[in-house]
């Protein structure tokens, strides 16, 4: 535990030496879309590479416990809070630039944006992600999609910086996509990525915004707080939502935590929803299904402090 106080004294000097934007004993609910999880440590917005691979070096030579995340849009984290620190981008690293052929961008940008300035420039692919939350990083590395398009798709290259502070650049055809999954690697966060830009029809390009964005106002629970789709959709089978929907766990609710009527693959805070709650919900889920279709639902959130 000394080490542990030692190791935090160090980064409290650190980070008030070099004017680093943190927060101490954060509740992290703040901080997810979910609006649930107990305080950390240490929640850390460095706004450039510098920051970021002195800050990582700094946490490595004192042996700390750190983590990385995006905007929080699919995490759930425990109640009972994390120890150590978290590191995220989503108040910096916000640059998007364009030329004739490709867009750069860096991984805090959130996502919905970044579809809209490409939509506003005539160019398609993107269309589909319109409204998807979450940063452009988060979005890489779980190779967020909708409707049968998905990120990886377009990208070019990406670079990240190792939990030893080492930049990294991969090509696209370095990194294995596949469903809501990525090979990037978890000590690895994630700094930029170029993407290919093609170009199409406007009109065409505002109808297929148009459509997707209903789609998903019709179909999902958008005035609710939640962390999105809860389970990835099994492959050669159908939608995790409609195999939760067949075995009559809509509307189910423990505490302010409840499975969406609108959506079954959706969990939604009321108010006040506990992780402890939400874990009930998704045991309770892959139980029932696996019992009724023989189907293994796997998490497509992410969880912080938690085994499930």
């Amino acid at each position: 535990m000394n080490l542990i106080n030692n190791g935090y004294k160090k980064l409290m000097t650190f980070l008030n030496n070099q004017e680093i934007k943190h927060l101490r004993d954060e509740p992290m609910k703040k901080h997810t879309t979910f609006g649930i999880g107990g305080k950390t440590d240490f929640l850390i917005f460095p706004q450039s590479v510098k920051e970021l691979i002195d800050l990582i070096s700094l946490i490595k030579v004192n042996n700390l416990t750190f983590y990385f995340i995006g905007s929080g849009s699919n995490l759930l984290v425990s109640d009972n809070g994390i120890q150590g620190i978290i590191i995220s981008l989503k108040k910096s690293f916000k640059k998007v630039t364009f030329n004739s052929s490709t867009v750069y961008a860096e991984s805090g940008v959130m996502l919905g944006n970044f579809v809209k300035q490409l939509i506003a420039r005539n160019i398609t692919g993107y269309e589909s992600l319109i409204g998807v939350p979450g940063t452009l990083g988060g979005a890489l590395i779980m190779n967020a999609g909708a409707y049968g398009s998905e990120i990886s798709k377009n990208l070019i290259s990406a670079r990240t910086i190792s939990s030893n502070g080492i930049i990294k650049q991969y090509l696209s055809s370095e990194i294995e996509f596949s469903y809501r999954n990525s090979s990037f690697k978890n000590d690895e966060i994630l700094i930029d990525a170029y993407f290919k830009c093609n170009y199409g029809n406007k009109n065409k390009i505002q109808e297929n915004k148009i459509n997707f964005s209903n789609k998903r106002k019709q179909n999902q629970p958008l005035r609710f707080r939640s962390a999105g789709s809860i389970f990835k959709n099994p492959i050669n089978n159908q939608p995790a939502g409609y195999l939760i929907d067949k075995t009559g766990l809509k509307g189910i609710r423990l505490g302010d935590a409840e499975i969406s009527n609108k959506h079954a693959n959706f969990i939604i805070n009321h108010g006040n929803a506990k992780s402890k709650n939400v874990i009930e919900l998704i045991r309770m889920i892959q139980k029932k299904v696996l019992n009724k279709y023989k189907v293994k639902l796997e998490l497509e959130i992410k969880l912080l402090g938690i085994e499930l």
